[in-house]
């Protein structure tokens, strides 16, 4: 297991917002209405420099909309199937945007279901604060799927985002 640290500036995120109220399968509900609906969006995704979706993000918050940690045992909260998009992209209908706040992460790949539990087992061993809600990336270009767990907080967004 191998952990590494980052700053991440602010960013924003469409996608499909659902919470886990909802039922069970909700997160795979929305990468399935996502991925549906995902021409509607594909011209307002950030690309790099050949051509690579910039960033797909399984984005979350508590229902406060403050990117806390998701509550009762990360079992509660607000979840985004999205893709990384300007600050200034306007949301199409339908779509949901987030700004997320500029963390301190550190980050992991994605290798099985324990891999949330043994980096806060780890944090807990460390005495590393868990700062904000753990958000998932994947990087089309490599397809290898992260999760980042946020230790500080560098600036939070100036308003809480709005379904």
């Amino acid at each position: 297991m191998e952990i590494k640290q980052c700053i991440m500036e602010s960013f924003s995120v469409i996608g499909k917002e659902g919470s886990t109220e909802s039922g069970p399968d909700v997160i795979r509900n929305l990468w399935d209405d996502a991925n549906g609906h995902f021409h509607e969006i594909e011209n307002l995704a950030l690309r790099d420099e050949e051509n690579y979706l910039l960033g797909v993000w399984g984005a979350m918050t508590d229902f406060s909309r403050t990117y806390k940690p998701w509550e009762d045992n990360f079992s509660k909260g607000l979840y985004l199937a999205g893709v990384q998009v300007g600050h200034e992209t306007s949301v199409p209908e339908n779509w949901v945007k987030w700004t997320l706040p500029s963390f301190e992460y550190i980050y992991i790949e994605h290798e099985n279901d324990n891999t949330i539990s043994q980096v806060l087992k780890t944090m807990e061993e460390h005495k590393i604060p868990l700062a904000g809600a753990i958000q998932e990336f994947t990087c089309p270009r490599e397809m290898k799927s992260y999760l980042f767990f946020p230790i500080r907080i560098i600036q939070p967004t100036q308003e809480v985002d709005q379904p």
